[in-house]
């Protein structure tokens, strides 16, 4: 049977020592709890259904809090790696930091002695740079010299073009009149057409 005061010393000593244990009832045991008969008693049929509805509330928090454990196991199993990884990311980070050190040291002298070798060439790449730019100014004023004379070539190329079509349409337009002209009938020649057909549609009626 259900002992109250045991429950209450499990209590108790979850008080005492801070940690969380697992009470001694269990689901099973609320099922099967079953109370003494006293006069004027509670009625049996609603503390059994009380019971079980306890039981099953009771059992899903177990079930729920197991969950949760396991949950929290995994998270920390997580967490500890996650540790571990922020761990070799600071490793790496002042490693890669140290690196960065040497490379910038040795940057800042590879740079040193570039600029020191460049100082000693910049006077003749300035010479050669100003006879490249003088060359590159002749082949420019050259260049414009052929666009132009290219420019002129072209303009009187399609002004003979525009010459040339100018005549042609003129020549069309002239041959089609004269075609016009030359197929127009005569009003004499209808006149003498009509004169047979006239005849011989009176004979008809004859």
């Amino acid at each position: 049977m259900f002992d109250p005061a045991l429950s209450h010393e499990d209590a108790s000593a979850d008080k005492r020592t801070g940690e969380k244990t697992r009470m001694n009832v269990s689901p099973l045991d609320l099922r099967q709890q079953r109370f003494g008969t006293a006069f004027r008693g509670y009625d049996k049929i609603e503390v059994a259904a009380f019971l079980t509805a306890v039981a099953d509330d009771y059992e899903q928090a177990l079930r729920e809090t197991d969950r949760l454990r396991q949950d929290l196991a995994r998270l920390e199993i997580v967490v500890s790696g996650h540790r571990e990884h922020e761990n070799s990311l600071k490793n790496t980070l002042m490693t890669a930091q140290r690196l960065s050190d040497d490379i910038k040291s040795n940057a800042e002298q590879e740079a040193k002695r570039v600029i020191h070798e460049a100082a000693g060439r910049s006077d003749l790449l300035l010479e050669k740079t100003q006879a490249r730019l003088e060359d590159i100014q002749r082949e420019i004023d050259g260049m414009k010299l052929k666009r132009k004379d290219v420019e002129t070539t072209l303009e009187a190329t399609i002004q003979t073009l525009r010459n040339t079509l100018d005549f042609v349409r003129e020549q069309e337009s002239r041959e089609r009149d004269d075609r016009i002209l030359l197929h127009r009938p005569r009003y004499s020649d209808a006149a003498v057409e009509e004169e047979p057909q006239e005849r011989r549609r009176a004979q008809g009626l004859s």
